[in-house]
């Protein structure tokens, strides 16, 4: 994609270079020396703790940093000039969002914390709803959680520290076999105050993809115009590339004074549409116009082309005051690349080789035939997430409402372990490093910022399936951290299980992440089973009285350019199905979460559309 334009911008523009400090002080960021956390408190077991109260005011005065100078001449910086390609080559497809049903906004309440990864089921929810076979990473268990705000559990008193665990457990029949399970939330708690948190200054690379399949529209498979081709239902018929213009064009509203913005195109090769320059220095309004009338689909789909050249564009800055600034690069695509750098691998490398130098990927999708399991894999890595997009007006409304927590993570590599033997870690649910677990260890790549409620929190569990090995076993628990300025922090506790029948629950975000882990097990299971059907797979039929088992690894489906396949339900998964959402039905209404009622028109929608 050649450019021959001289831009007046190479002989004017200058960097900006104040920044003003994330507002809010932290007593586990401030006077404290590397490796040592005097401010952090113990964890509780979902009972209140006895330790000392919070002074009434704080210890350290936050800093503040000069003034963006906005004074400046904008300049229009753009410099692609689009070229026509033909868009019936082979390019990368999409994914779409069902609006999230925790719509709230934090008022003077502390930040929540939620796993990084997936931030949807977005992908998931839009092929049911059309007809099509969901892929089963679609239906992950961070993406889900997020979709809902969690009790979360007494951590004491937090004194501004970025987080604190609350440990709270479960003792709960499965509900179709009756075996006796064991779980144990991670409440992932923040002092950080809602009213005072502010985002750091961001320099931000926004990769789009132009490919090709991104002429597709919203609702239909590109790759099924080479065979397999199906009629999605649904009455829309805007081109991917039309949404993620208007998501592009939204992203660059979010942004303000000190922040940098460049952006990047790509598809059979890539170009810097826009070089990484200061906001205040730009005319926005000019650069909008670009996006609306150049920015146009055609050709292959070289993914790693469009994070190589914004990789070079945050390099330069890899320097930058990391108290002050946030490196990210957003990534709008379909996620089916087929040139260049493919292998799930080698991107993921090549995106991880970036988060050690802190410069962090968002990806979002756009398309029903959104690729999640290569993005779910390349992104379960340190200060990735990604979301999932069906309309532009609704991702506007979704970034209005949590932009600031989208780009900001404020704890890496949390590690949980169990140090008695008699406990074993058998699942972890609710972060995209859960299979990096072990049976002693737990881990969690990134916790992000989330909106807060009511004193809950916005995907803010972490689930852990325990076996106990002996019937007086206690269970002593490490949690170690590091927060964003690198120092790392440490707590230890001893819970025991309540000496309990089924069904106990310490509160309802863990009765709410326990639903909701099952449901995911069992929808990802029947996917598993519906695509093995006919296939070279066969993993076998569930007993009538058989729980509901830990899915299988999927198979790998080798090719990213995806085709549909229509949704079919079993005989043996629609009883199994429906006698499951007899259960749902009874746990939403003891939760009270109106919310969980669209799991239950999901599963509706599975069984009548597997009887046609």
């Amino acid at each position: 994609m050649p450019t021959d334009r001289t831009r007046r911008w190479l002989l004017r523009a200058t960097a900006a270079s104040t920044a003003t400090l994330l507002a809010g002080c932290r007593a586990d960021e401030d006077g404290t020396e590397p490796g040592t956390d005097p401010s952090e408190p113990g964890a509780s077991v979902g009972t209140p703790p006895t330790g000392t109260p919070c002074p009434d005011t704080p210890t350290t005065a936050p800093e503040t940093a000069p003034p963006v100078d906005t004074d400046r001449e904008r300049i229009d910086d753009w410099q692609y000039e689009p070229t026509p390609t033909p868009t019936h080559g082979r390019g990368g497809g999409g994914g779409g969002t069902a609006t999230p049903m925790a719509t709230a906004t934090p008022v003077a309440e502390s930040v929540g914390l939620a796993a990084g990864g997936a931030k949807d089921v977005g992908a998931f929810r839009r092929n049911v709803e059309e007809g099509y076979l969901p892929l089963p990473e679609s239906l992950s268990y961070e993406g889900l959680f997020y979709d809902y705000y969690f009790e979360t559990g007494d951590p004491g008193p937090l004194c501004g520290a970025t987080f604190g665990p609350a440990y709270s457990p479960a003792v709960t029949a499965d509900p179709l076999s009756g075996e006796t399970e064991r779980y144990l939330t991670v409440g992932l708690n923040s002092g950080l105050a809602a009213d005072e948190f502010e985002r750091k200054r961001l320099n931000l690379v926004v990769v789009v993809d132009v490919s090709g399949s991104m002429s597709e529209e919203f609702d239909e498979y590109y790759y099924d115009r080479y065979g397999n081709e199906q009629t999605p239902e649904g009455d829309t018929d805007r081109q991917k590339i039309e949404v993620a213009r208007e998501a592009l064009v939204a992203l660059t509203e979010q942004l303000r004074p000190g922040d940098r913005l460049g952006v990047v195109l790509y598809n059979d090769e890539s170009t810097v549409a826009k070089p990484l320059r200061p906001v205040e220095a730009t005319d926005m309004d000019a650069i909008r116009a670009h996006i609306r009338e150049d920015v146009e689909a055609g050709g292959g789909t070289r993914l790693s082309a469009g994070v190589a050249d914004a990789t070079d564009l945050l390099r330069e800055y890899d320097d930058a005051d990391r108290a002050v600034y946030e490196n990210r690069m957003i990534v709008l695509t379909d996620a089916m690349p087929n040139l260049g750098e493919t292998d799930e691998g080698d991107l993921r490398g090549r995106l991880a080789d970036s988060a050690a130098r802190q410069r962090y990927a968002t990806f979002v999708g756009v398309g029903v035939d959104f690729n999640t399991e290569l993005v779910d894999a390349i992104t379960s890595i340190r200060g990735a997430n990604y979301y999932s997009v069906h309309s532009a007006e609704e991702f506007t409304d979704r970034l209005g409402e949590e932009f600031q927590y989208m780009v900001t993570p404020l704890v890496f590599d949390l590690e949980l372990s169990l140090d008695a033997a008699g406990y074993d870690i058998r699942r972890v649910y609710g972060t995209s490093a859960a299979e990096e677990a072990t049976g002693q260890i737990m881990q969690v790549n990134t916790l992000f910022a989330s909106p807060s409620e009511g004193g809950r929190s916005r995907g803010g569990v972490v689930l852990v399936q325990v076996d106990r090995q002996s019937a007086d076993a206690a269970l002593d628990l490490r949690v170690s951290w590091t927060d964003r300025r690198g120092r790392s922090h440490e707590n230890a506790t001893r819970i025991r299980f309540p000496d309990a029948e089924p069904d106990y629950y310490a509160h309802t975000g863990v009765r709410k992440a326990v639903l909701l882990s099952r449901y995911a097990d069992l929808l990802k299971n029947w996917m598993v089973a519906a695509r093995d059907a006919g296939g070279d797979h066969d993993r076998g039929t569930p007993a009538p009285d058989d729980g509901i088992a830990v899915p299988p690894p999927e198979s790998e489906l080798g090719e990213w350019e995806q085709q549909s396949e229509p949704l079919t339900v079993s005989d043996t998964y629609e009883r199994r199905i429906r006698e499951f959402r007899e259960y749902f039905d009874s746990e939403a209404e003891a939760i009270g979460d109106e919310a969980l009622s669209q799991e239950l028109d999901t599963m509706a929608t599975i069984l009548a559309e597997g009887a046609d």
